[in-house]
């Protein structure tokens, strides 16, 4: 059977890790490595600067007091010994588009499989006022892991999925959105002194239209699937950077 290892980034006691791991259940043998607690915007953070609590919860179920990266690598050495079939990281309460991605440890999570060479998906679910209903995602997950462990994926590809809420019209491949952003800070009010709190609150974006990226996929109504690599070279830029800096071209070809 494969092995099929799954984590998150709002921690194992979440609702959309238990319903994605039931879901995967019918593809192979899973394994649950998450975070203790919530770890939502750490990014690709891993904790070096000390010691990692490895908590069993149950039958091939762990909680670690780290982030998502923290858990892939927690599992792969210490829990399951081996470089597992697949690692699948969500579902995430909320979706991960555009520039969200280099915030989000539900990527970030997958991302850290694909380094230690595993394929993977992260998946995130649009969030909704009332309560969520995790499973119309966890059944995209469990048909996109299933073509892959079939087909497999390109060499260091993840595959970022984004899932609207409600009814969806379909599947579509999407690319990454690009925005303008603005984030503003704010004070509790009452604080007075040299010392304040300062809470970073929700920016304010300006997506720029087109009708292949995830955020428009999604906001369509679709489901949207973008491939992400670990390559953060702009390699249309290269030759201008080369002029720049006087470089020889054949040096960045």
């Amino acid at each position: 059977m494969p092995q099929i290892l799954v984590t998150n980034d709002d921690g194992v006691e979440a609702e959309g890790l238990r319903v994605l791991a039931e879901a995967l259940s019918a593809l192979g043998d899973i394994t649950v490595v998450a975070p203790a607690e919530e770890k939502s915007a750490v990014s690709h953070a891993l904790t070096v600067r000390r010691p990692l609590q490895l908590v069993k919860l149950g039958a091939r179920w762990y909680s670690v007091d780290g982030t998502p990266t923290d858990c892939i690598n927690v599992a792969l050495s210490e829990v399951m010994g081996q470089r597992p079939d697949l690692v699948v990281s969500g579902i995430n309460n909320g979706l991960n588009v555009g520039d969200d991605i280099t915030y989000s440890g539900t990527v970030a999570g997958a991302l850290e499989g694909v380094l230690l060479g595993a394929p993977a998906l992260a998946v995130s679910l649009q969030r909704s006022s009332g309560r969520m209903d995790y499973g119309p995602a966890a059944a995209v997950a469990r048909r996109l892991a299933d073509a892959v462990l079939r087909q497999g994926l390109p060499r260091r590809t993840l595959l970022n999925v984004n899932v609207p809420r409600g009814a969806y019209h379909g599947i579509r491949v999407s690319v990454q959105a690009k925005r303008t952003q603005a984030v503003g800070t704010y004070r509790p009010s009452g604080e007075v002194g040299q010392s304040s709190s300062v809470w970073i609150r929700s920016a304010e974006l300006d997506w720029e239209a087109d009708a292949r990226s995830d955020y428009d996929t999604v906001q369509g109504g679709w489901v949207s699937v973008t491939p992400l690599h670990p390559d953060w070279t702009n390699h249309a830029a290269l030759e201008a950077i080369a002029t720049l800096t006087d470089a020889d071209p054949a040096e960045v070809e």
